[in-house]
């Protein structure tokens, strides 16, 4: 069986990054003591609290993981909008008896970047990957040099031909499948996240532009669908919604019940939560309120935050943010070790298969 990039694990399965609290420390290490490669997300959390998180990953597992960073947002951003957008929240936030007025949220957009990649740069990772951007060159050299290898996610070719000019050792192609933010570079209202291409057509497009490795992400959730994007060319594939429902998943237990609760049959990009496309289960606040969101990251999430958490505490999955890629409704609820086996045996099956089919066809 192939390895994942760079021969860090024995499987080419990568655990995501997925930002908000799923992708916990205990996910990782189980992922990475089973042979694939897991990810912390240092999204949202300050400084001390990624590195806290790295702490007790190592504690926990002496095998090679990743952590993700956010890129600095520097799109303007239209307070109008933003203001607006309140407004449309103010039932939301009587209901729950919380306030939005005093929230001061433009102008938070860099998720304390700088002190981030110095915590990583001083205390190298053997992983980092990159969303919503790409690093600038200096930055991508100083990693390199401290022995760290680095990830940019990708969700078109353009955007992949300036990872490579740029110096990455990795791209993650992400297709408009996947489940959570689209990393794309730029977010472009006037396409609104509808433009997106699907994983494997993205994959073999990005394939023929680049010579970087390719991590394949979205909507995968079974073995034989990595063996597929394998042989499409990609090195590895990174699973999200897969991982959610473990138990050793931060994910609260309201979201992972979601993923197979016929009440939330299917997907679909939205800016209702983050004021970016993310694609989630369809709910009532996603239906009220999308059609509404202005393109306004992060400020729109750190408006919306408050009112998840209420939902959450309320037990009301109708108002959470519940991110999912297109393939949920294959969710296992597997211990992730155990789930790692049973997609390792699934990719050997389908390998096997292939390989078989290969050789009637030349014989």
């Amino acid at each position: 069986m192939s390895s994942a990039p760079y021969g860090l694990s024995p499987y080419p399965i990568v655990q995501a990054p997925m930002a908000g609290g799923a992708s916990c420390p205990p996910l990782a290490a189980a992922v990475c003591e089973a042979g694939g490669l897991g990810f912390l997300a240092g999204g949202y959390k300050t400084a001390d609290g990624m590195y806290q998180e790295i702490k007790q990953l190592r504690a926990l597992t002496r095998r090679p993981f990743g952590v993700n960073l956010f890129m600095p947002q520097t799109a303007y951003v239209d307070p109008a909008a933003v203001e607006a957008y309140r407004g449309q929240l103010a039932g939301e936030a009587s209901w729950y008896e919380l306030s939005l007025a005093d929230e001061d949220i433009i102008g938070t957009s860099d998720d304390g970047y700088d002190a981030k990649l110095a915590i990583l740069l001083e205390d190298p990772v053997p992983v980092v990957s990159f969303t919503f951007g790409c690093p600038a060159p200096v930055v991508l050299a100083a990693l390199r040099k401290a022995g760290t290898h680095s990830v940019v996610t990708v969700t078109s070719v353009d955007e992949a031909r300036a990872v490579q000019a740029a110096g990455a050792d990795a791209l993650c192609v992400q297709g408009v499948e996947a489940g959570g933010h689209q990393g794309t570079h730029r977010d472009d209202p006037q396409a609104d996240g509808t433009a997106g291409v699907g994983l494997l057509a993205l994959v073999a497009q990005v394939r023929e532009a680049v010579a970087l490795p390719i991590i394949a992400a979205g909507g995968l959730m079974r073995g034989s669908q990595i063996a597929a994007l394998l042989a499409a060319g990609a090195e590895a594939a990174q699973l999200g919604t897969a991982f959610l429902p473990c138990p050793e998943s931060g994910a609260h237990p309201l979201h992972k019940e979601a993923l197979t609760d016929p009440l939330f049959p299917h997907t679909e990009l939205t800016r209702a939560f983050s004021g970016r496309p993310a694609r989630g289960l369809v709910n009532r606040f996603m239906r009220e309120h999308g059609p509404y969101a202005p393109a306004a990251y992060p400020q729109i999430h750190h408006m919306t935050s408050g009112l998840r958490k209420a939902a959450a505490a309320a037990g009301d999955p109708q108002g959470m943010a519940l991110w999912a890629g297109q393939g949920h409704r294959l969710a296992r609820a597997l211990p992730a070790g155990q789930l790692m086996e049973v997609l390792a045996a699934e990719l050997a099956e389908a390998q096997s298969a292939l390989k078989s089919m290969n050789n009637r066809s030349t014989s």
